[in-house]
């Protein structure tokens, strides 16, 4: 059995972040999403992995490599634009030859990885099985519909009436039966070949397609509101280390991690937190579900659920919350006189100000 992850997506609704790095590397508890997902690839026995990259090809490689840091083979498949899930699965039939392959999105969450579904799959081996959560908002997802005995009867992509709440899980099961799927389809009003499309096809045929709903967590880290509530989930699970320095006058309560070479003085953290390699705290407070990534300065500042990536400053700052700062940034104080506020800020950015 094989793993094909895709790692093409633009990421608009990260962005600024996404302008400069690939949405699939931001990092949760200062490890990039990716890598949870190979992870539960490779503990689930799965090995040979292709990803599907696009314009950030580069990135992903150099952060990935050839796989074996995680115990798995990698090959790279190019995608030249975003043209669906099921276009992901066409240009990678070479790869995938005639073996059943999980498919899944480089950008997904789940807690408790893959293992059992993969074992129920290759116990039972039906055309495709797809993994299904409750959402409220099931007209931001593909939406699969259920007959009274459990089976899948219809799929739709982000419906305006939805027929259920079952929202599809990005991790999908399939024997080489999707290939003629695939083929089979037109692409959608979004010009892209969709894999909803593509699985209803096998239902139109009378093919096997089994379904799992889960009830534990998952999510989609598409936005910053998610990626920060999966930060938080994942630093529930952080053991306390210490492997940095921390000075007589600082205080560290409940479970924080302090990586090599981070130094605390004079500072409160409160955990669940993650300080990075080689970062600084000093007079600072971090609250609880923050991660600080490496080399980053937190100083005279008070920061609470929040990620910093590689290489910021938060400096003099009375309070920063429910926020996603990208690399090598800086943010101070706004001068006091004259009474504005002065901005550099790229593309698609947001901020809020207090007057």
């Amino acid at each position: 059995m094989k793993a094909l992850v895709l790692s093409g997506g633009a990421g608009t609704r990260l962005r600024p972040i996404t302008h400069t790095s690939a949405k699939q590397l931001v990092p949760v508890a200062n490890k990039p999403v990716l890598f949870y997902g190979l992870e539960a690839i490779a503990d689930a026995g799965i090995t040979e992995v292709g990803i599907v990259v696009g314009d950030t090809a580069d990135e992903i490689r150099e952060a990935v490599g050839d796989g074996s840091q995680f115990g798995i083979a990698v090959t790279y498949i190019p995608q030249d634009a975003p043209l669906g899930l099921a276009h992901a699965v066409l240009i990678a039939r070479e790869f995938l030859g005639d073996d059943d392959f999980v498919m899944y999105l480089g950008d997904n969450f789940i807690v408790g990885g893959i293992t059992g579904l993969v074992e129920e799959f290759r116990a039972e081996r039906p055309e495709a099985q797809i993994l299904l959560t409750q959402v409220p908002n099931p007209t931001s997802f593909g939406v699969a519909e259920l007959d009274a005995g459990g089976r899948v009867v219809g799929l739709e992509e982000k419906p305006k009436q939805p027929k259920s709440d079952l929202a599809l899980v990005g991790v999908y099961l399939f024997t080489p039966a999707i290939h003629e799927a695939v083929r089979s389809i037109e692409p959608s009003w979004r010009g892209e070949l969709e894999i909803t499309h593509a699985i209803q096809w096998l239902i139109d045929e009378k093919r096997d397609v089994r379904s799992t709903t889960i009830s534990g967590y998952w999510k989609d880290t598409g936005n910053v509101a998610d990626m920060l509530e999966v930060n938080r989930s994942v630093l529930e699970t952080v053991p306390a280390v210490n492997e940095g320095t921390v000075d007589a006058d600082s205080e560290i309560i409940g479970r924080v991690r302090i990586e090599a070479g981070a130094r605390i003085s004079g500072s409160r953290i409160v955990g669940p937190a993650i300080i990075g390699a080689g970062s600084v705290v000093n007079d600072a407070y971090i609250g609880p579900f923050t991660s600080v990534s490496e080399d980053c300065r937190i100083e005279d500042s008070e920061i609470e659920y929040s990620i910093v990536l590689r290489g910021s400053s938060v400096t003099g700052v009375r309070r920063v919350e429910a926020s996603l700062i990208g690399r090598d940034v800086e943010v101070t104080p706004a001068p006091r006189n004259p009474s504005a506020h002065r901005l550099v800020l790229g593309d698609h950015s947001k901020v809020q100000i207090s007057s």
